[in-house]
């Protein structure tokens, strides 16, 4: 909990996010032993496709991503604190893929996206949302039909039970468990909105 502060959202909406200080410790090459992008994502991102980072940080994942997606690809990094979006874009600008990624300023309560993506991430966000219900029945609008949710709490944040009370959230939302990928120190699953009917 020492690495969270108060942050007052763009409603005026007090909660608790990640500082640009702790990013910047979480995002080093050391993370790669816990967390291997290419390998975690290779079943959901694709070249061409359009994601979403939701809380994105400093880009760990955001410009992992990005070469994942290629030039034909999108990366939409959603971040509630805009010297997140300036860090991760002149990290992007040094890993040749700025291209590829549009940074998005979100509120505190709503991502505010108008875009359909075919595949979502969030680490390490969803339980500094204010309204998880909320959160989730937005980001199920966001997915297209068929997309996929890759979700990360961490631990020491999320125990059993209340991971169990964030599933039952992303279930009322429409979102449906395909899978608990294994994660040192987290708690994972990945969610997808049915695929439309024909």
């Amino acid at each position: 909990m020492k690495w969270m502060q108060k942050h007052e959202g763009n409603n005026g909406t007090g909660h608790r996010v990640c500082p640009l200080g702790a990013a910047r410790m979480f995002d080093n090459p050391l993370r790669l032993l816990i967390h291997q992008p290419g390998k975690m994502l290779r079943d959901y991102v694709k070249p061409g496709a359009k994601v979403l980072d939701f809380g994105c940080g400093l880009g760990f994942f955001s410009i992992a991503m990005a070469k994942m997606v290629g030039e034909g690809g999108l990366v939409i990094a959603a971040d509630l604190q805009d010297v997140m979006l300036q860090g991760l874009m002149k990290r992007a600008r040094r890993a040749g893929v700025a291209d590829r990624i549009r940074p998005h300023l979100t509120a505190a309560d709503r991502i505010g996206l108008e875009d359909q993506v075919d595949f979502a991430i969030g680490c390490w966000v969803i339980h500094e949302t204010p309204d998880i219900d909320a959160a989730f029945r937005e980001l199920a609008s966001i997915l297209k039909p068929g997309g996929r949710l890759f979700v990360l709490e961490p631990k020491s944040h999320a125990s059993e039970k209340e991971f169990g009370k964030l599933l039952a959230s992303a279930t009322a939302a429409g979102l449906h468990e395909i899978a608990r990928p294994r994660s040192i120190g987290d708690r994972a699953v990945v969610l997808e909105r049915p695929p439309a009917r024909l």
